[in-house]
């Protein structure tokens, strides 16, 4: 480089002059724009994610930021491309006022000395490059998590000048990259990837509207832990749970065993999840799963119930049975719940007992009586009659004698029905809130 090219900052003030009308040389002005409608023109080399703060919802980045921007005030004297210009916080030209609007804090990177350059070109365009590292706000809604992808907005622009004075713009190469970037930076827990908006953007700040370049970051969530580590626990908790309805009924504690510690654990995975996940107003994609599959083991524990309930009933049923058969005494009322003493039957009793139910349980019940009319001095006949009672007592003594069958009737039905609702929700559910997430990713690209 020639003795011209190695010029300090002051020494190109001297020898610099102004590209107008006069032929004199004239003091520049810092604080005056080069021109009309200048275009500023921008390109980042990001070199790492530092990483992303959910509970803030910020992200970290070390980038190298490169300002472009023709200022015809200012030429190179003598041959040279370029010029290393000396870096100073207070330079001594025109810098354009970049803003960036959802920057929550910027530290220039320091070794020696701060990692900054300015350089100017014989075109006279000026290029100021620094490296940072940039914590950026982003706006993110969980409500889809794990499925979330989370889209972040960062413009680039002026907070001074308007769209009349000074347009941004992204370089024909915006981003650059390290050499093992790949797809993208994969983090613990997402890969994120950057595209550059190259629309006219523009943003109201309150005295019109001011020209930004757009980089938009995404940060799509790495799945495949969560399959691993939620979603595939819950669903073979779902599965043990439908164990139960194999085992004897009169096998009480392994049943309850079974489905009291697998409700358990499913409670205590939801509130392990819950805790260590980011928070959302609403409930989030996960805990939907989580409180369904609790909800489904917890209505086996429920089926189990009334099983035992049936099973009770039925003993009391068969054995008054017995006894009016024997003693030949006239039918009466059935009590839901009687002596907790366990009465022998015959196993004729039992084997024709399901074939009988609902002529036995007809005999027990008195005969629906003829409508009677009962007048009063206030007023006319009123209809009184106990036949939908007693249609709701035969109704029920049905149900609870089928639930109670000792040949597992309502278990068989419940091994078919349960797995097959089960089936149905995670069906339903994939295909929703897959859906949903491809919807938003969309619309925020857009």
């Amino acid at each position: 480089m020639g003795p011209s090219a190695s010029l300090s900052l002051v020494a190109m003030f001297h020898l610099v002059r102004s590209k107008d009308f006069y032929e004199m040389e004239t003091e520049y002005n810092k604080n005056m724009l080069p021109g009309k409608d200048v275009d500023v023109s921008l390109s980042l080399h990001i070199n790492r994610i530092s990483g992303v703060d959910e509970s803030k919802e910020e992200i970290a980045l070390d980038v190298f930021l490169h300002v472009y921007w023709e200022d015809p005030r200012i030429w190179i004297l003598g041959n040279a491309s370029q010029v290393e210009l000396t870096w100073d916080k207070d330079p001594k030209f025109w810098i354009p006022d970049l803003y960036i609007r959802q920057l929550r804090e910027m530290k220039v990177l320091t070794l020696f000395q701060d990692l900054a350059s300015i350089r100017l070109y014989d075109n006279s365009t000026l290029r100021i490059s620094i490296g940072a590292t940039i914590i950026i706000k982003c706006d993110m809604d969980f409500v889809l998590y794990p499925l979330d992808v989370q889209t972040c907005a960062v413009d680039f622009g002026s907070y001074k000048y308007t769209l009349t004075d000074m347009k941004f713009h992204w370089r024909d190469d915006p981003l650059i990259f390290p050499s093992d970037f790949g797809d993208g930076f994969r983090l613990p827990r997402y890969v994120v990837s950057f595209v550059t908006d190259n629309r006219l953007n523009v943003i109201y700040y309150g005295d019109g509207n001011h020209s930004t370049a757009r980089l938009v970051i995404t940060l799509s969530r790495e799945l495949r832990s969560h399959l691993l580590e939620s979603y595939l626990p819950s669903t073979l908790f779902v599965v043990m749970s439908w164990g139960s309805f194999v085992v004897m009924p009169e096998v009480v504690p392994g049943r309850m065993v079974l489905l009291v510690t697998t409700l358990l654990s499913l409670v205590t995975m939801f509130d392990t999840i819950r805790n260590n996940s980011p928070s959302a107003l609403e409930l989030k994609c996960i805990e939907v799963w989580l409180i369904s599959c609790t909800l489904f083991v917890f209505l086996a524990l429920v089926e189990y119930f009334i099983v035992l309930f049936g099973m009770r009933y039925d003993k009391h049923w068969r054995h008054k049975k017995h006894d009016l058969d024997g003693g030949g005494g006239a039918p009466s009322r059935l009590p839901l719940f009687g002596s907790n003493k366990v009465h022998a039957t015959s196993g004729n009793d039992v084997s024709g007992e399901e074939d009988s139910v609902g002529a036995t349980a007809k005999a027990q019940l008195p005969a629906p009586q003829p409508q009677m009319l009962t007048t009063n001095n206030n007023g006319p006949a009123q209809v009184v009659t106990s036949a939908g009672k007693l249609r709701f007592q035969l109704v029920a003594r049905h149900v609870i004698l089928y639930c109670g069958s000792p040949r597992g009737t309502l278990d068989q039905v419940s091994l078919a029905l349960f797995p097959l609702c089960f089936v149905l929700f995670s069906v339903m559910y994939w295909i929703s809130y897959i859906s949903e997430s491809r919807r938003k990713s969309l619309a925020a690209v857009v």
